[in-house]
């Protein structure tokens, strides 16, 4: 090798270094300052919220009767809370998911005519909030931003979950974080830095005194839980891609991709729906309390009715025994 090439191979690589420090730098300084805006949201939304006066929730009696009982199973999914159509905003969401927990505690109550339904399981799926930066043009589509949409959903939240620990013995919560409630764009900030987790946390800690009610959450794309012998994998719905995939994406999961299940519960796609896998499993989708949203409108020909939704369990069987979508318009 010629002196003048060595020189310049090392001037090169000396070059390489700088612009790499020069990377890690920017990197730190950038993943610094996204901490910073996660923690001044999140202790802002707990101050505020501390600040709500809230009433004291009392367990029920205790059902005493000796038939089979059943378990509620709710599906609570993509509010959106904070987009703007012609047909939905907060007051709407809030309404209709006051809407959704009256209904289950009245089908509830028709369930109990025939056995006991002393506990409920409640699937919060993400998506709960509808972001800011999430698409271009998003900030034109929404009527408030992160602080008041987390506030928002963090209130109706605790609300939701004070009033079903009112009516059941034990209510347990289980969070998985939608692709709507992330920082940024795709891959911009660390995926657990999200505004759907942030409310989860923040609605958990302030039903501290809440003794009936327990929370599974964790940095995890999916979540497991049993209902007795019925095993339960929740996701949000983002992992599929194409609606026309869910089936062989769930079926590739339940090879042993992730922990044994019977049925997958997501969201994401804004239409209720019902498949079922080769295995006999089944993959139950559910619908937004959302109305009139325009993408689905124009670019899948589709245009969803606001729903939830609600089954009932036999733990013993390891089955869904009844099958309820709520609709909410």
């Amino acid at each position: 090798m010629k002196i003048s090439d060595e020189v310049r191979y090392r001037k090169e690589i000396d070059e390489l270094r700088r612009a790499l420090s020069m990377a890690l730098k920017s990197e730190h300084r950038a993943r610094s300052k996204t901490s910073d805006l996660v923690d001044a949201v999140f202790e802002a939304s707990k101050q505020a919220l501390l600040a709500t006066p809230r009433t004291r929730t009392t367990p029920p009696n205790k059902d005493l009767r000796k038939g089979k009982a059943e378990v509620a199973l709710v599906h609570l999914t993509d509010w959106q809370a904070g987009k703007k159509t012609v047909s939905f905003d907060i007051q709407t969401l809030t309404k209709r998911i006051d809407q959704m927990t009256t209904k289950v505690l009245e089908l509830t109550e028709i369930q109990r005519a025939a056995h006991p339904v002393r506990d409920c399981v409640v699937m919060l799926g993400g998506d709960m909030v509808e972001g800011i930066g999430i698409f271009p043009g998003q900030a034109f589509e929404v009527e408030a931003h992160l602080f008041k949409q987390l506030f928002e959903v963090v209130k109706i939240i605790e609300s939701t979950v004070r009033t079903l620990a009112g009516s059941f013995e034990t209510v347990t919560v289980v969070c998985e974080f939608g692709n709507h409630g992330r920082l940024g764009r795709k891959g911009d900030m660390p995926s657990g830095d999200n505004i759907d987790r942030m409310a989860y946390q923040i609605a958990s800690n302030n039903c501290k005194e809440v003794k009936n009610v327990k929370w599974q959450m964790s940095e995890d794309w999916y979540q497991i839980f049993a209902i007795g012998n019925y095993k339960v994998l929740l996701v949000h719905g983002d992992e599929i891609g194409a609606f026309g995939s869910i089936l062989r994406k769930v079926s590739a999961w339940s090879t042993g991709v992730v922990e044994s299940f019977h049925d997958c519960y997501m969201g994401h796609f804004h239409t209720p729906t019902a498949l079922t896998m080769a295995n006999g499993g089944r993959v139950f989708v559910t619908g937004s309390p959302e109305s009139h949203n325009e993408y689905a409108r124009t670019f899948i020909a589709a245009v969803g009715k606001p729903s939830q939704r609600l089954h009932f369990i036999d733990p013993i069987k390891g089955r869904v025994t009844s099958e309820y979508i709520v609709w909410l318009d």
